[in-house]
């Protein structure tokens, strides 16, 4: 369910950042944004958002350094992130896949893909809460 979950969207275009807003809002979420690698930083720790939506390619900070950081801080490290960049090229795809990202999408994107995304995302958190039963092979 979207209602009170919160997404942040971060991205150094400002134009991808209200894309982004505008379509989650009217699909039900709240969204914080960043327009810079520290910047989202400092917003996570502030928003304490559900989910990431994060570009790769930003000044100061790029999104893979970013991810790295929120992995390696225990309070943010299970925070689902949504790659969102122009580099789509088999090895940047590779390494957001293998970096331990949710999903990856390549720009230009459709809006209603990326819903889907965070939607599918979100929806299995709320599926699997803590203390739910969860049977393992």
């Amino acid at each position: 369910m979207a209602q009170g979950r919160k997404v942040l969207a971060v991205d150094d275009e400002r134009h991808i950042v209200r894309l982004i807003q505008v379509n989650l809002e009217r699909a039900g979420y709240q969204v914080a944004t960043a327009f810079d690698g520290p910047e989202a930083l400092k917003k996570v720790e502030a928003e304490r958002p559900d989910l990431i939506v994060l570009d790769v390619m930003m000044p100061k900070m790029d999104g893979f350094e970013v991810l790295k950081r929120l992995q390696a801080n225990p309070e943010t490290r299970e925070i689902p992130v949504v790659m969102l960049t122009a580099k789509a090229q088999d090895a940047d795809v590779f390494r957001g896949w293998s970096s331990g990202v949710s999903a990856y999408l390549t720009k230009p994107f459709n809006p209603l893909e990326l819903i889907t995304f965070v939607k599918r995302i979100l929806s299995g958190f709320d599926e699997y809460e803590e203390g739910d039963k969860v049977f393992e092979v």
